[in-house]
């Protein structure tokens, strides 16, 4: 007895059978737990603690039976029960089981296998790459084991799936002639991930600044994009033009203070490179630059006033907070030089009439529009 069992072990074809059995056998038993929790609000504990209990040792006792069925290990009445089963696997009714067993193995593979891929905590193209493919990888996967498994049921209960395939192909090139935005959507995804335009995590304004915000998901369908607001913008990939990343590589804060035409420019220019070199130096902002800041003078001249402007090279989606800690400061500073802040804007109000004009804007301590 021995000596055939070992016999049996030795030929590799018994290993395979052996782990598609244990697969099959433990997707079985996954499902019927999976439905046992269902029962766990309309029944009590106690009963489906037995239930499980039951389940669990029936399923194992189905797989000790087919191992003893495949070693031909001649213990009864594991080896009869074994052969009986295996039999019924041979039947249509057996495969289909089997098929769809290993399917929903499969599709729970790859949610697993998904969740272990964990894109960097910190933001880079290659984070931005990770999470993108990942995404796009796993959608492909699960409807390649959906339309394998639909295939191959359909084969085991009789249908000619050649036949079914030929057709299916002669209607999709017919339903191409009317779908050719889904099919330009598709195209428009793949070049965009082929030659990473964009990804999930990057901020984007598409056709313009028509929309803007985060990418949250995107496939080769389309792409999805999170609002400052929070609002979801789903944007098919072939309406999608032209694209703005804001987070590629590196980014920029163009920061500009605007000053009224009595304020002193050069005293103006050094308040701004202090406050930008002290920014600069500061450890909680300092890691985030790039590289040192560059101060751009006197960027405009108006009636108003004038401006000056500097530019911080920044770590990518960094220009945001630091452009705010950088006004922050900036209000600061100039409050403390005296300086009077941005320069006054002028307010002009207007109503039916001339005199009217007057009298509302000589109300709000405001001149007139005829004496502006």
């Amino acid at each position: 007895m021995l000596d055939i069992v070992m016999e049996t072990l030795g030929r590799p074809g018994t290993w395979l059978v052996l782990v598609l059995y244990t697969v099959v056998l433990l997707g079985v038993w996954r499902i019927g737990m999976n439905m046992l929790e269902l029962l766990e609000p309309r029944v009590p504990v106690s009963v489906v603690r037995v239930l499980r209990v039951v389940w669990s040792v029936g399923s194992a006792y189905v797989l000790a039976a087919l191992i003893a069925q495949v070693i031909k290990l001649p213990y009864e009445p594991l080896y009869s029960h074994g052969r009986e089963i295996a039999e019924w696997f041979r039947e249509s009714a057996g495969r289909i089981v089997a098929v769809l067993v290993l399917a929903f193995v499969a599709w729970n593979l790859v949610s697993v296998v998904s969740s272990k891929v964990v894109p960097g905590g910190e933001f880079s193209r290659t984070s931005v790459r990770i999470a993108t493919l990942k995404s796009v990888v796993e959608s492909a996967l699960r409807a390649t084991i959906m339309v394998v498994a639909l295939v191959t049921v359909l084969d085991n209960i009789g249908v000619r799936t050649g036949t079914l395939l030929a057709g299916v192909s002669v209607l999709g090139l017919a339903v191409s002639f009317g779908a050719q935005s889904l099919i330009k959507d598709v195209i428009t995804g793949f070049f965009v991930l082929l030659e990473d335009q964009y990804g999930v995590g990057d901020v984007i304004t598409v056709n313009g600044g028509t929309l803007s915000g985060n990418v949250e998901r995107m496939n080769l369908r389309f792409t999805a994009l999170r609002a400052l607001d929070g609002t979801l913008h789903i944007i098919p990939n072939g309406q999608i033009n032209t694209v703005s990343v804001m987070s590629k590589d590196w980014s920029r804060v163009v920061a500009t203070v605007g000053l009224p035409p009595t304020a002193d420019v050069n005293g103006a220019l050094t308040l701004l490179e202090q406050v930008a070199r002290e920014l600069h130096a500061d450890p909680a902002w300092g890691y985030r630059f790039l590289e040192a800041p560059t101060i751009d003078g006197v960027s405009m001249l108006t009636r108003d006033g004038f401006e000056v402007r500097a530019l911080l090279k920044v770590l990518p989606k960094e220009q945001w907070a630091l452009g705010r800690e950088f006004n922050r400061r900036m209000k600061m500073a100039l409050d403390d030089a005296g300086m009077g802040g941005l320069r006054p804007q002028l307010m002009v109000v207007r109503q039916e009439g001339a005199n009217t004009d007057a009298g509302a804007a000589g109300a709000l301590g405001v001149p007139s529009p005829g004496t502006i």
